[in-house]
């Protein structure tokens, strides 16, 4: 996002799809937007790096576009994958490599918005089932949530990019 252009909410796009699958759809593009502005500048050494006991700039990104997919998957009426569950497993590994962190990030977000765009605004209040517990939930609370947990997550990360940068 460059300064003289809105926040994606605010652009006008994707008019085509539900209200609340577009909100989840700009917040989706304001996390990559933001995540590139602070943590692009960043160095390898900087992603992995602590900053007392908050975690990495590295977790985030890696937590970001797994997370976004698991609460995909049960909005779809899935349960996860053995692959998803080593992936959440790994998502604290030390030593990342920026550029790759970078490419999963924004193949997620791209794949998450196809995902998101795909549920029609009738089946938003279709049940859906959550964890080894299924806890109870629906299709639009799910997508609420992807918007939300990724959100916080970006917060978390912009803060901890400006610790580690010591900006």
């Amino acid at each position: 996002m460059n300064a003289t252009q809105p926040e994606p909410w605010l652009r006008g796009t994707h008019t085509e799809v539900g209200a609340v699958q577009r909100a989840v759809v700009h917040a989706l593009e304001l996390a990559r937007e933001d995540l590139h502005k602070w943590c692009d500048p960043l160095t390898e050494e900087q992603i992995n790096a602590h900053h007392g006991a908050i975690a990495a700039v590295a977790f985030h990104l890696r937590h970001i576009p797994r997370s976004i997919d698991r609460l995909l998957s049960y909005a779809e009426g899935k349960q996860l994958s053995p692959e998803q569950m080593d992936a959440l497993r790994s998502e604290s590994a030390p030593d990342a490599k920026r550029e790759e962190l970078f490419q999963e990030l924004d193949a997620a977000i791209a794949a998450a918005i196809t995902r998101v765009r795909a549920f029609a605004p009738e089946d938003l209040v279709a049940p859906r089932a959550v964890g080894k517990k299924q806890l109870p939930t629906t299709i639009g609370g799910l997508l609420v949530h992807v918007a939300d947990h990724t959100q916080r997550h970006v917060g978390q990360a912009i803060t901890t990019a400006k610790l580690v940068s010591n900006q």
